[in-house]
Protein backbone atom coordinates (compact mmCIF):
# COMPACT_ATOMS: atom_id res chain seq x y z
CA UNK A 1 0.00 0.00 0.00
CA UNK A 2 1.32 3.42 -0.92
CA UNK A 3 1.35 5.98 1.87
CA UNK A 4 1.74 9.60 0.83
CA UNK A 5 2.80 12.10 3.52
CA UNK A 6 2.73 15.90 3.31
CA UNK A 7 4.02 18.04 6.18
CA UNK A 8 2.67 21.52 5.49
CA UNK A 9 3.80 24.65 7.38
CA UNK A 10 0.97 27.14 7.94
CA UNK A 11 1.30 30.78 9.00
CA UNK A 12 -1.64 30.66 11.39
CA UNK A 13 -2.29 29.37 14.93
CA UNK A 14 -3.21 25.70 15.29
CA UNK A 15 -6.63 26.33 16.86
CA UNK A 16 -7.70 28.55 13.97
CA UNK A 17 -6.39 26.09 11.38
CA UNK A 18 -8.12 23.20 13.15
CA UNK A 19 -11.41 25.11 13.10
CA UNK A 20 -11.20 25.24 9.29
CA UNK A 21 -9.99 21.64 8.85
CA UNK A 22 -12.71 20.15 11.05
CA UNK A 23 -15.47 21.92 9.08
CA UNK A 24 -15.99 18.83 6.91
CA UNK A 25 -18.60 20.33 4.59
CA UNK A 26 -16.79 23.60 3.92
CA UNK A 27 -13.50 22.36 2.47
CA UNK A 28 -14.18 24.41 -0.69
CA UNK A 29 -14.63 27.62 1.31
CA UNK A 30 -12.46 27.41 4.42
CA UNK A 31 -9.60 25.05 3.64
CA UNK A 32 -8.88 24.77 -0.05
CA UNK A 33 -10.94 27.07 -2.31
CA UNK A 34 -9.87 26.90 -5.92
CA UNK A 35 -8.53 23.38 -5.59
CA UNK A 36 -11.95 22.19 -4.39
CA UNK A 37 -14.49 24.25 -6.30
CA UNK A 38 -17.68 22.91 -4.72
CA UNK A 39 -18.75 20.68 -1.84
CA UNK A 40 -22.09 19.50 -0.56
CA UNK A 41 -22.97 17.19 2.28
CA UNK A 42 -25.09 14.08 1.86
CA UNK A 43 -25.33 12.53 5.31
CA UNK A 44 -21.78 11.57 6.38
CA UNK A 45 -20.45 12.04 2.87
CA UNK A 46 -19.12 15.18 1.24
CA UNK A 47 -19.40 15.34 -2.52
CA UNK A 48 -16.44 17.40 -3.73
CA UNK A 49 -15.88 18.90 -7.15
CA UNK A 50 -12.21 19.48 -7.81
CA UNK A 51 -10.37 22.01 -9.99
CA UNK A 52 -9.99 19.43 -12.77
CA UNK A 53 -13.71 18.59 -12.89
CA UNK A 54 -13.46 15.32 -10.94
CA UNK A 55 -16.34 14.73 -8.54
CA UNK A 56 -15.46 12.51 -5.59
CA UNK A 57 -17.49 11.32 -2.62
CA UNK A 58 -15.48 11.41 0.61
CA UNK A 59 -16.93 9.56 3.58
CA UNK A 60 -16.47 11.05 7.07
CA UNK A 61 -14.66 8.56 9.34
CA UNK A 62 -13.61 10.42 12.49
CA UNK A 63 -13.02 13.86 13.99
CA UNK A 64 -10.82 13.95 17.11
CA UNK A 65 -10.79 17.45 18.60
CA UNK A 66 -8.26 16.54 21.31
CA UNK A 67 -5.73 15.41 18.69
CA UNK A 68 -6.94 17.90 16.03
CA UNK A 69 -7.26 15.02 13.57
CA UNK A 70 -9.85 14.43 10.83
CA UNK A 71 -10.12 11.14 8.93
CA UNK A 72 -12.00 10.45 5.71
CA UNK A 73 -12.21 7.70 3.10
CA UNK A 74 -13.16 7.34 -0.53
CA UNK A 75 -15.38 4.33 -1.14
CA UNK A 76 -16.26 2.67 -4.41
CA UNK A 77 -14.10 4.78 -6.73
CA UNK A 78 -13.28 2.99 -9.98
CA UNK A 79 -9.60 2.07 -10.14
CA UNK A 80 -9.04 2.60 -6.40
CA UNK A 81 -9.38 -0.38 -4.04
CA UNK A 82 -8.49 1.50 -0.86
CA UNK A 83 -8.25 5.22 -0.01
CA UNK A 84 -7.96 6.58 3.49
CA UNK A 85 -6.95 10.15 4.31
CA UNK A 86 -6.11 11.91 7.55
CA UNK A 87 -5.40 15.54 8.28
CA UNK A 88 -3.84 16.49 11.62
CA UNK A 89 -3.05 20.00 12.83
CA UNK A 90 -0.03 20.46 15.09
CA UNK A 91 1.06 23.59 16.90
CA UNK A 92 4.36 25.16 15.85
CA UNK A 93 4.57 28.02 18.35
CA UNK A 94 1.81 30.53 19.09
CA UNK A 95 1.30 31.90 15.58
CA UNK A 96 2.25 28.97 13.35
CA UNK A 97 1.15 25.40 12.83
CA UNK A 98 1.71 22.37 10.65
CA UNK A 99 -0.74 20.17 8.84
CA UNK A 100 0.25 16.54 8.50
CA UNK A 101 -1.78 15.12 5.60
CA UNK A 102 -1.50 11.39 4.97
CA UNK A 103 -3.23 9.35 2.28
CA UNK A 104 -2.98 5.56 2.11
CA UNK A 105 -4.03 4.16 -1.26
CA UNK A 106 -4.24 0.97 -3.30
CA UNK A 107 -3.25 0.15 -5.94
CA UNK A 108 0.20 1.68 -5.64
CA UNK A 109 0.06 2.79 -9.27
CA UNK A 110 -2.41 5.60 -8.47
CA UNK A 111 -0.12 7.11 -5.81
CA UNK A 112 1.87 9.36 -8.19
CA UNK A 113 -1.33 10.97 -9.49
CA UNK A 114 -2.70 11.48 -5.97
CA UNK A 115 0.64 12.90 -4.78
CA UNK A 116 0.66 15.35 -7.70
CA UNK A 117 -2.86 16.51 -6.80
CA UNK A 118 -1.82 16.95 -3.18
CA UNK A 119 1.14 19.03 -4.38
CA UNK A 120 -1.35 21.34 -6.13
CA UNK A 121 -3.54 21.55 -3.04
CA UNK A 122 -0.77 22.47 -0.59
CA UNK A 123 0.02 26.04 -1.77
CA UNK A 124 -3.70 26.85 -2.08
CA UNK A 125 -4.24 25.59 1.47
CA UNK A 126 -1.29 27.60 2.83
CA UNK A 127 -2.49 30.77 1.14
CA UNK A 128 -6.09 30.37 2.27
CA UNK A 129 -5.30 29.62 5.89
CA UNK A 130 -2.68 32.35 6.23
CA UNK A 131 -5.01 34.98 4.76
CA UNK A 132 -8.01 34.07 6.91
CA UNK A 133 -6.30 34.25 10.29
Amino acid sequence: MASIHKDIPINAPADAVWDAVRDFGAVHQRLNPGFVTDCRLDGNTRICTFHNGNVIAEEFVDCDDARRRLVYAILGREGVRHYNGSVQVLSDGEARSRIVWIIDVLPNEVAPYIASQMDLAVPAMQKTLAVRF
